[in-house]
């Protein structure tokens, strides 16, 4: 099956679990192209029978390229199997607080009316856990995530150097099997 990946990334999680749900995808046999929408421009998806869209999400929005996509191919990507996902660093201190309110809200926000912003029914979602680097934030991102240092160590994440990272590997990997089983039936 060809599978078309387009991302958009702020630190670099995105960028890590979409070449993680392609390697996943290839395992299974499908065809994966992975591309970066800040460095490469798609012209066509018409080839492909899976697009799977994500970014990351910062002061509460997608990034820009991404979302350039869906628009650009608003009308093509109705007519597509469609899966859509997002990087949170703070998802994963909803997770651990256990705030469910928290997490039925960014799955409404950066989820839910994302597709429906996009006339878009897709087949599967996902908030994943993301990356905060604070050596690359400016000063008063810094001091608003930074609050939240302890949490993360609260959590079970350790920093290394300036950076925290939520993602959970396995979850990544189990959406994407699941994923390919609902695609395939």
């Amino acid at each position: 099956m060809k599978t078309l990946i387009v991302y958009g990334t702020r630190y670099g999680a995105t960028k890590g679990t979409s070449k993680e749900i392609a390697k996943v995808l290839q395992t299974m046999n499908f065809e994966v192209k992975v591309v970066d929408a800040k460095e490469e421009e798609v012209n066509n998806i018409s080839k492909y029978d899976l697009i799977i869209v994500g970014s990351g999400i910062k002061i509460d929005r997608w990034t820009k390229e991404p979302e350039k996509f869906l628009k650009k191919f608003k009308k093509e990507l109705t007519k597509k199997k469609v899966a859509l996902f997002v990087s949170s660093g703070i998802q994963a201190i909803y997770e651990y607080e256990g705030k469910t309110d928290s997490m039925k809200r960014a799955q409404r926000k950066y989820l839910d009316e994302k597709a429906k912003k996009y006339s878009l029914t897709p087949i599967s979602t996902a908030i994943f856990g993301g990356v905060l680097n604070f050596g690359k934030m400016g000063l008063m991102a810094r001091k608003t995530v930074g609050q939240l240092w302890r949490k993360f160590e609260e959590a079970g994440f350790e920093k290394k150097e300036e950076i925290y990272d939520t993602r959970n590997w396995e979850e990544i990997t189990n959406w994407t099997k699941e994923l390919s089983k609902t695609v395939q039936s």
